[in-house]
C-alpha cells in the first residue's frame, strides 16, 4: 500500500496527491501533522529514504531556526525533535513498500512507479 505523509496545507504535498489520485493507485494519506509519527516510525521513513535525520529536517521552518538552526545534533536527537515538533518533517514523503521518496518537485513521485 502506497502512503503520503501530507500537509495540506502545503501546495507541494497537494500537488503529489494530485498525482497519486491521477494513476489511479491506491494509498493512505498520513496526516502526520495531527498525530506525530512515532520514534520508531521515523526511524524506518529515514531506513527508506536512506538518508540521515538532518535531511529531512525543513530547515525553513521557525522552530528550526529558534531551537535548532546551527546545532550539531547526533541522529537521535534529530529523530527526538521530528517527533516533538512534525513540522520539521519536509514533505511530502510517498512510500511504496520498502523504498520512499521526497516528492520535491512533486513529479519525482513517480519514480517509485517505473
Amino acid at each position: 500500500m502506497i502512503e503520503i505523509y501530507h500537509n495540506n496545507r502545503c501546495s507541494k504535498s497537494r500537488c503529489t496527491l494530485d498525482i497519486l489520485n491521477d494513476k489511479a493507485v491506491e494509498f493512505k494519506v498520513v496526516e502526520y501533522l495531527k498525530e506525530a509519527p512515532s520514534i520508531e516510525t521515523i526511524q524506518s521513513l529515514l531506513k527508506k529514504l536512506n538518508i540521515p535525520a538532518h535531511e529531512l529536517i525543513r530547515k525553513s521552518e521557525a522552530i528550526y531556526i529558534e531551537k535548532y538552526k546551527g546545532k550539531n545534533l547526533s541522529e537521535t536527537e534529530w529523530i527526538q525533535a521530528m517527533h516533538e515538533n512534525p513540522i520539521l518533517i519536509e514533505r511530502p514523503i510517498v512510500i511504496n513498500g520498502d523504498k520512499a521518496i521526497i516528492a520535491r518537485p512533486p513529479e519525482k513521485a513517480l519514480e517509485l512507479f517505473s
